[in-house]
């Protein structure tokens, strides 16, 4: 790396340690301002930072192994979520903002009552806040790591009194962390080298994260998804010019896959969007990426998403973030990523010997090959900047997500009110907050050392929240839907899991099985458990005013006028049709892009093309309409 290039991440790095700096008054003065920033945001910073959080380091690196083992069909698994951020935004995003919440994980109280809804509140704190959140952390760090390792030559920059004592102590700890063998002789310098900027970028990450509070987080994540989107177009544009233009991608890679690639896939079940021409496509495949958005943890916005919902000035504000974020995350990132994967194939030919998980995390790290050897002086410092970018993104909202549970959840409702019987200052669970970011951190870097591959730690982290969606969005529809509910849908995940994982080879299969496992338990405890007290739900449906199946609620609060499924259509008919055209611009400029085949029944390429297009823009104003209609919610 040069001289040039290093100046360009430690302006980066000035930046990011001044805005967190300059909003640490604010962030100090209760947990209100620490982790939802006053709920002062504005949607289109609310939703870019939510865009830039998902953005990732590790997610580029994911989507080039996809590509190449699936191909371009297998990226569904992540489009399909689509669904999931417009329903947040047109169902559920004015009753989080309404619940007055600072975590989900307090949702529980207000939405349940009685030794459950404690219980749920802090099983959820540690489950979610602590494993769920350290397990995705991990693999950000794993991406991190094989980002910086050709760029970051610390042995070569540092003294040796400086940097054998560190390599001393990673190799004394076991800390293998990079991709070398153990018989590599340069295995615990390159894990010492990944070790020290690893430790570089979390200092300066969780400085501005910690001081700074939320108000830091969007701040850097606006910067920092300008200079992810604006370093992936000028990488993505010198990658197709090497290749010879974006009309030669298909033909070049139809060429170099005639003799058939890696595991004998083709050149055409590359490209293809559609199932039809994609390769390995079984029922249970089909099913999990139809049902995938539904079934997993975030289906309401759980997490950092509904963090940022509740982060938002008022109802509309938090629907428009759930649009700048859709748009950002599902059509402008993969429009980049698209051209740029096909490219690095074409550039870099994997080796036809290689299959599954060895092929996955070798074609992985192509795309840190492609900066290190393609990008000039200049450039190749901005795209550097870009990843550090993505990743500080990243880390800074899981450590501040996650240290949302340890002060509010964990520390504030259960150690101090439910055991100690006060009530913590403003400023102490501040500072709790800020010491929960250190403790996050040491648990992801253990957990990160034992990973694979990132694909091996993304599959995890499904398993993980598998079952939890439909609970989730129903009880926020359904005023049956009771404490015990969700815990059957957590422990029946929980309890499933080791045992899928054992016997059904089948990844697909295994997330569904666990889902249907789930979804019979919590209408179990629908039936047997029975509902929530009637104080309860009219207190929760006065402060909320949930859309859906509350009429007997909303009866019995005074408000016999409720029209909750007539909004409830409303919201979904408009989240549905957004979801449509997102996914008809995506396949339409996709498909233009890179030369993607169209479905073998429509036989037509440039008509399949304008057709996507066309539809995407012409549902635009439908769903407008329909989702921001004054009497929908």
């Amino acid at each position: 790396m040069s001289v040039f290039d290093f100046l360009i991440v430690l302006g980066f790095v000035v930046f990011s340690v001044y805005v967190g700096w300059r909003n640490r008054k604010a962030a100090s003065r209760d947990l209100q301002e620490y982790f939802l920033a006053g709920r002062s945001l504005p949607g289109w910073k609310a939703g870019l930072s939510m865009a830039a959080t998902q953005f990732a380091a590790d997610t580029p690196l994911l989507v080039m192994g996809i590509m190449a083992v699936s191909g371009i069909f297998g990226l569904w698994q992540l489009w399909i979520y689509a669904l999931a951020f417009l329903m947040m935004g047109f169902v559920l995003s004015a009753s989080w903002r309404r619940a007055e919440v600072t975590t989900d994980a307090e949702l529980t109280e207000i939405r349940y009552s009685g030794k459950a809804a404690l219980f749920l509140r802090g099983f959820k704190a540690v489950y979610f806040g602590t494993i769920f959140n350290c397990v995705v952390l991990a693999w950000v760090f794993f991406a991190a790591a094989k980002i910086a390792e050709p760029f970051l030559l610390w042995n070569q920059w540092l003294p040796a009194g400086v940097f054998e004592p560190v390599m001393f102590c990673v190799k004394s700890l076991g800390l293998k962390i990079t991709d070398c063998s153990f018989q590599d002789p340069q295995v615990w310098v390159l894990s010492a080298n990944n070790f020290i900027s690893l430790l570089a970028i979390l200092l300066v990450t969780t400085f501005y994260s910690a001081t700074g509070g939320l108000r830091g987080v969007v701040a850097t994540d606006i910067g920092q998804i300008i200079v992810m989107l604006t370093a992936t177009l000028v990488f993505t544009l010198i990658v197709v010019s090497h290749v010879g233009g974006f009309s030669a991608l298909a033909d070049k890679l139809h060429a170099l896959y005639a003799a058939g690639g890696p595991d004998n896939i083709k050149s055409s079940q590359i490209l293809a969007f559609t199932p039809d021409q994609a390769k390995g496509v079984s029922f249970s495949l089909l099913a999990l990426f139809a049902l995938q958005w539904l079934i997993q943890l975030n289906a309401d916005g759980t997490g950092y998403l509904a963090q940022r919902t509740m982060a938002c000035q008022d109802e509309k504000q938090a629907k428009i973030a759930a649009l700048v974020f859709t748009g950002t995350q599902i059509l402008i990132r993969s429009w980049l990523w698209l051209p740029l994967g096909v490219g690095l194939l074409i550039l870099f030919p994997p080796d036809v010997s290689l299959t599954g998980e060895a092929l996955r995390a070798d074609r992985e790290g192509t795309f840190v090959k492609g900066i290190s050897e393609l990008l000039p002086v200049g450039l190749k410092g901005l795209m550097l900047t870009g990843m550090l970018a993505a990743l500080a993104s990243t880390v800074d909202t899981h450590i501040n997500w996650g240290a949302s549970y340890w002060a509010n959840d964990i520390y504030k409702r259960i150690i101090c009110e439910a055991w100690l019987k006060k009530h913590p200052s403003g400023r102490s669970l501040v500072w709790v907050a800020r010491m929960s970011n250190l403790f996050l951190i040491v648990i992801a870097l253990f957990i990160m050392t034992r990973l694979s591959s990132i694909n091996h730690a993304w599959q995890t982290s499904l398993l993980l929240g598998a079952g939890m969606g439909l609970v989730l969005i129903l009880r926020w529809l359904w005023w049956r839907i009771n404490a015990w509910a969700e815990i059957t849908a957590v422990l029946a995940s929980a309890v499933a899991a080791p045992f899928l994982i054992l016997w059904v080879q089948d990844g697909a299969l295994r997330l569904l099985l666990i889902a249907f496992i789930s979804a019979a338990g919590v209408l179990c405890a629908v039936f047997l458990a029975g509902p929530e007290s009637k104080e309860k739900l009219m207190a929760f449906y006065r402060k909320v005013h949930p859309i859906g199946f509350w009429k007997p609620i909303a009866v019995l609060a005074g408000e016999p006028s409720d029209q909750g499924p007539k909004k409830l259509c409303f919201s979904l008919a408009a989240a549905v049709l957004a979801g449509l055209s997102v996914f008809c611009l995506l396949v339409g400029i996709g498909s233009l892009l890179v030369g993607s085949p169209p479905p073998v029944i429509f036989p037509w390429p440039k008509t399949w093309i304008t057709a996507n297009i066309i539809v995407g823009l012409c549902l635009c104003p439908v769903w407008i309409r329909l989702g921001f209609k004054k009497h929908c919610p």
